[in-house]
């Protein structure tokens, strides 16, 4: 007897448009780390936006709950880095699996309540989950923020056409 295999999922012309439509949005790039029993995990993420400020909270998705987004979704809390242009070989080494993070000489250390956290990070969002929502092959977070910390200005980082840019820094 033969079995019948499962039917691949087929992206619909719609889902292909959209996913062509945002290849020309920009948006803005950010590393989210959190620490797990087997150490610190981390993912790089351009859905990141802000939500309300009274509860501060911000949203993001994520592809997949496997592997370092699994261990983000399952953590009781995460930071959200916003980085800048200085960032964009640290952000696509979050971005693939298998590649050197959280080293001394890429600039992390962790905050007192644990989680790693990047010193240059243009600002810094300690997070704690609110609600999870599985939509189609994502999920998305909504997150309170708990502390934010500044750092020091830099080129905002944006991901456009699947390739990062920096934006000018206007200082005027």
């Amino acid at each position: 007897m033969t079995s019948t295999p499962a039917p691949v999922p087929v992206p619909s012309p719609v889902g292909e448009g959209l996913k062509a439509a945002f290849r020309q949005h920009p948006a803005g790039v950010a590393i989210i780390t959190a620490t797990t029993s087997a150490g610190p995990v981390g993912l790089t993420a351009s859905s990141v936006a802000s939500v309300a400020v009274d509860p501060a909270a911000i949203v993001f998705s994520v592809t997949r709950a496997t592997g370092s987004a699994g261990a983000i979704l399952s953590a009781d809390s995460f930071v959200v880095h916003l980085i800048d242009d200085e960032h964009s070989a640290l952000a696509q080494s979050f971005a693939v699996s298998g590649a050197e993070r959280f080293t001394d000489a890429q600039g992390w250390s962790a905050l007192p309540t644990g989680e790693p956290y990047l010193r240059e990070a243009r600002v810094a969002m300690r997070c704690h989950p609110m609600t999870i929502v599985a939509v189609g092959s994502s999920t998305v977070v909504i997150a309170e923020v708990d502390e934010v910390l500044l750092g020091r200005p830099g080129r905002p980082l944006v991901y456009i056409d699947r390739r990062f840019h920096a934006l000018p820094n206007d200082d005027a």
